[in-house]
């Protein structure tokens, strides 16, 4: 909801570390695996209730996933990279969930099943409606730099990262808050949903 608002922001804080790292030869694709790889850390540490590690892995991760992009505006973006960043920032989602899941199973295995469900809702919604944009030439003018078709919503980047940061400040809250934040990605694939059956209509 808030992402287009914070991005300029965001572009202007990374730009200089992006800078430093593209100069080492660095290059987006091996930032976005290696986010990828201190995201997958989050799961065992949420497994075994170490919640602060966990959202230091989390921050990471996403830390990691602004580094890419704007690495990837210095020295050229591909078609890989927007491939991999998605890709792996969609398992990356539902990996959280699930190590909160494995941590307490009778309190928190329906809230977390319920929330990938709501994940993959939003996810689906998300790439369905920029395999077609891509097809019908369609540019998001909000987010012209992405690599694909950027469909925002009720629950987009931004604020996910804070509910992530809020089941890890507060586990025991995690079966409400996950609800609570499911209901919130219903939401937005409902809208989607909507953009969508307009947008492609070929009536209009």
């Amino acid at each position: 909801m808030i992402d287009a608002m914070i991005l300029p922001l965001q572009r202007s804080l990374l730009h200089p570390p992006a800078q430093r790292l593209a100069a080492l030869g660095l290059r987006a694709d091996q930032i976005t695996i290696a986010g990828f790889v201190l995201g997958l850390c989050a799961l065992p540490a949420l497994a075994f209730g170490a919640h602060g590690a966990a959202l230091v892995f989390i921050l990471l991760n996403r830390l990691a996933d602004g580094l890419d992009g704007a690495v990837a505006r210095i020295v050229g973006a591909t078609d890989r990279g927007a491939f991999l960043d998605t890709a792996l920032d969609f398992l990356f989602y539902a990996l959280v969930p699930l190590g909160f899941a494995l941590s307490d199973p009778a309190a928190n295995a329906l809230p977390a099943a319920v929330l990938i469900a709501s994940f993959v809702g939003t996810g689906s919604s998300f790439l369905a409606f920029a395999v077609i944009a891509a097809r019908r030439g369609i540019v998001s003018h909000g987010y012209p730099a992405k690599g694909i078709y950027y469909l925002g919503g009720l629950t987009e980047g931004a604020e996910t990262i804070a509910f992530f940061v809020a089941i890890c400040l507060v586990p025991s809250a995690f079966p409400i808050l996950a609800l609570v934040f499911a209901a919130a990605c219903a939401v937005t694939t409902l809208t989607r949903w909507h953009m969508g059956w307009r947008a492609f209509s070929d009536e209009g």
